[in-house]
């Protein structure tokens, strides 16, 4: 599908705007009555060498002193006790510069399906997730916390870790 000008300057003040795909693509079949896929979309804003923006990051909360002491927690009933995953998803996690730490990359005795090869990566600050190479060669990296991006340090360390683990296998 190709867009005149006039279309393509459109659709850069939606990305300027910071609208997300799927809106592009709402907005092109609503005002301009034409119909696309949201893969075609994401090669219409590559083609047009545009760049959607990352949503706004949430304000910090407000810090509290170091030196107050902390709240008390109620105390758990009679006979139980709380469980230590229970706490730690309950608390966010303070976010660290990355590359800090090291990088630790495992590789999955048992792959996962669609994928050649895959395994489990923890990051520097703690985060972990799950890494995947498909038939096409493509690498995924899916992080266990909902919006989680590991700094540039530690992405440059995972890919270097993994190759490190690759060749041990003989890939």
């Amino acid at each position: 599908m190709k867009l005149d000008d006039a279309q393509k300057k459109k659709v850069a003040q939606w990305i300027e705007e910071g609208l997300k795909l799927g809106d592009i693509q709402k907005k092109l079949d609503q005002e301009f009555k034409i119909s696309m896929t949201y893969m075609e979309v994401r090669f219409l804003v590559d083609d047009l060498k545009l760049m959607p923006k990352d949503p706004a990051p949430p304000p910090a909360p407000p810090k509290t002193p170091d030196k107050a002491a902390p709240a008390a927690s109620p105390a758990p009933a009679a006979g139980t006790q709380p469980l230590p995953d229970e706490e730690d998803e309950l608390l966010p996690e303070p976010a660290s510069p990355g590359g800090s730490g090291k990088v630790s990359v495992t590789v999955d005795t048992l792959t996962r399906p669609g994928a050649l090869v895959s395994g489990n990566v923890t990051f520097s600050d703690g985060q972990s997730a799950v890494w995947y190479l498909d038939q096409m060669g493509r690498l995924g990296l899916a992080a266990k916390q909902t919006g989680y991006r590991p700094s540039a340090a530690d992405l440059q360390e995972f890919q270097m870790e993994l190759q490190t683990e690759m060749q041990k296998l003989g890939m």
